[in-house]
């Protein structure tokens, strides 16, 4: 009876998986693989010769150093701000800390475009910093892809750091290291696996990014995901398209790799000093904490984690307070408060004039529909592909939530959460045109489809959804099944009293992030959306792209609009935040 209760057990999970993976296998691989194949096999037979004519091209050297220099920079900048940020909003206690998380996390979830249109409403002529002359410029797309990424840092290092026990830098201290050293040689050393983790997931996305690239720097700074796009849609080159789109894979796999492991060692951590607390009484450490602090009068201890809370004043929490305000307020309010200044602006002054326009389509030539109809396109789609990716999601992240005890088991389990992790990378451009020429016959001719566009922003947002419901479904103590089990609590009991609460914990923010992805989605969008029923981001890219004050005021109009919605999905989704879910 066990040993069938065990086979039972086995088909169930390996059930779960199956279902996530054929709709992986569909709607990502075939796609991709199929495109990637046209490029390699242009007339049926292999031919290599591709990649010696691509890379025989002084312009791919140029669009590779420029991304690779973009990456590196934007990383840097971004570990750099995001440190101090997440001591200050996670070790730190101030009145309106949990305002400003909020608002640190918005920027992550605003859609490429928007962030393009904000920047450049910042820093074109007429803007609030157009003095500057930065505008096109290789500086405007680094600031931006900091600003979209600063909150990785943050909330990555900050969940780390937040759970650090702080009595090792405490006795440092107290063993005469100034606040510097006792931070360089201990604290530093505990936070690296989040830091790296942070670094190696940011620098995934400064690499891949689309839409801030593309509004922001065009053809002159562009990068290898928009140099794809290019090759496809102007140059109708799919072999070129194909080699860059096998580079961009490389290197997106080797990022997700490094990304994995430090997360491993980032979560082993977490485990260690958990299962270290768990056998202290909380008196001891408040004990504790209070005879080795030099500022135990003003670092009071909170209860729920046993960890030393400082509140923010004179001394060695002034720097980083600063540059966290000057980040908050130079780099991350400046853009969006200039953006919103730029869509009051008109021809005639000052006013509404174009948000009235956005019930019309524009100048002559400009749009097919309203932006208020592409705003409804934009939130139907969204709902459907949350829907999607919530269902798909929970399943990956309950079979990945598994500690298999086999080490084949465990490598599977490793395979399956690294498969998943894939579409954050690959380019969205690759896979939008991948359905066009794949899902084009019976029985899945999609092209004329309204589920093409939401199955596509589902693929986007499955990884997030992983990355969000994860970790609050690890943080589940082993013993609490065991013990089920041991009551006689069938498997599928066991799934729905332990793992089940701890489930729907983590779906609040998981449905924020998976709708605000899917509402702000591009680059796969702006290949699947029919004219007659664009999503609100095409919109405002077509509107940039076309002459004439109306259109331009229409489009910052636009973004706001998009911003708008954007943050008031994540504030509601961080409300219901739980405090093991995702760092990001």
């Amino acid at each position: 009876m066990d040993r069938l209760s065990a086979t039972g057990r086995r088909l169930a999970w390996a059930g779960a998986a199956a279902v996530p993976l054929v709709f992986l296998g569909i709607f990502f691989a075939w796609p991709v693989l199929t495109l990637v194949g046209r490029g390699f096999f242009p007339d049926g037979a292999l031919d290599l010769t591709g990649f010696a004519d691509v890379f025989s091209r002084q312009r791919t050297w140029r669009i590779v150093g420029l991304t690779l220099a973009q990456s590196t920079l934007g990383t840097t900048l971004a570990v750099l701000l995001g440190v101090p940020g997440a001591y200050v909003l996670y070790r730190c206690r101030f009145p309106g800390q949990r305002l400003v998380r909020a608002f640190v996390t918005v920027p992550f979830v605003l859609p490429t475009v928007v962030v393009g249109v904000a920047f450049r409403a910042l820093l074109a002529d007429g803007g609030p910093l157009g003095f500057l002359g930065l505008d096109g410029t290789f500086v405007a797309i680094v600031l931006a892809l900091v600003f979209f990424n600063y909150t990785v840092v943050v909330r990555t290092v900050g969940g780390m750091w937040a759970r650090l026990d702080p009595r090792a830098a405490q006795a440092a201290r107290a063993l005469g290291a100034s606040p510097t050293r006792a931070f360089r040689t201990v604290t530093l050393p505990a936070l690296g696996p989040a830091i790296a983790s942070a670094a190696s997931v940011v620098f995934l996305f400064c690499a891949t990014a689309f839409g801030v690239v593309l509004v922001l720097g065009g053809i002159r700074y562009g990068t290898v995901e928009t140099e794809i796009w290019i090759q496809t849609t102007q140059f109708l080159d799919l072999r070129a398209a194909a080699v860059l789109s096998v580079v961009q894979l490389v290197v997106v796999v080797a990022a997700l790799l490094i990304a994995s492991r430090n997360r491993t060692r980032q979560e082993r951590a977490l485990r260690l000093r958990t299962d270290e607390q768990a056998g202290q009484p909380l008196r001891l450490l408040t004990r504790t904490s209070r005879r080795t602090s030099p500022n135990s009068s003003s670092a009071p201890v909170d209860e729920q984690r046993g960890l030393v809370r400082r509140t923010v004043g004179p001394g060695p929490d002034l720097l980083p307070a600063v540059v966290t305000a000057a980040v908050v307020l130079g780099l991350l309010l400046s853009p969006l408060a200039g953006l919103v200044l730029r869509s009051l602006q008109t021809p005639d002054g000052w006013g509404f004039a174009n948000y009235v326009n956005l019930g019309t389509t524009g100048g002559p030539n400009a749009l097919t529909v309203t932006v208020w109809e592409a705003t409804i396109n934009s939130l139907r789609a969204a709902v459907d592909a949350t829907v999607l990716a919530v269902v798909v999601g929970s399943l990956v992240a309950l079979v990945v939530s598994r500690r298999p005890r086999g080490r084949l088991a465990r490598r599977a389990v490793n395979f399956f959460d690294a498969a998943f992790m894939l579409p954050l990378g690959v380019s969205a451009v690759t896979v939008g045109f991948g359905f066009l020429i794949t899902l084009d016959e019976p029985p899945l001719d999609l092209r004329t489809s309204p589920v093409l566009v939401p199955i596509a922003q589902a693929v986007v947002a499955i990884p997030l959804v992983v990355r969000t419901l994860l970790p609050v479904l690890r943080a589940i103590d082993p013993r609490l099944r065991e013990a089920a089990a041991t009551l006689g609590a069938t498997p599928g009991r066991v799934l729905a009293t332990v793992d089940g609460p701890f489930l729907v914990r983590g779906l609040g923010l998981a449905v924020g992030f998976a709708f605000a992805v899917s509402l702000g989605e591009f680059g796969a969008t702006s290949f699947l959306a029919r004219p007659d029923r664009p999503t609100l981001p095409v919109v405002i890219f077509r509107l940039i792209g076309r002459p004439g004050a109306e259109n331009y005021g229409m489009a910052m109009a636009a973004a706001v609009v998009l911003a708008t919605l954007t943050a008031t999905v994540m504030g509601l989704a961080e409300r219901m935040r739980t405090k093991e879910a995702s760092q990001w």
